[in-house]
């Protein structure tokens, strides 16, 4: 699921994400889409905080893509 948060500044794109991750399956993959260059550190602490993962994190032109699984991702 991409969840798009372009525009809006932190801790907004966090809250955004947090809540597309509510009642999700363990290890769902998100994808966040944000130009608030805060994002890149804020969304890694929380998936640290809901035991999910950062998968990777990308920049293209502005937008940071941020890809996360909830928690309960398979390891590997």
């Amino acid at each position: 699921m991409i969840v798009d948060a372009r525009g809006h500044r932190c801790p907004t794109p966090g809250l955004k994400l947090q809540k597309a991750m509510r009642g999700a399956a363990p290890g769902a993959c998100f994808t966040l889409l944000a130009t608030d260059p805060m994002a890149r550190i804020d969304v890694p602490h929380l998936m640290n905080a809901v035991g999910g993962k950062t998968v990777s994190i990308t920049e293209t032109d502005g937008v940071l893509t941020i890809v996360v699984a909830t928690p309960g991702a398979p390891t590997g």
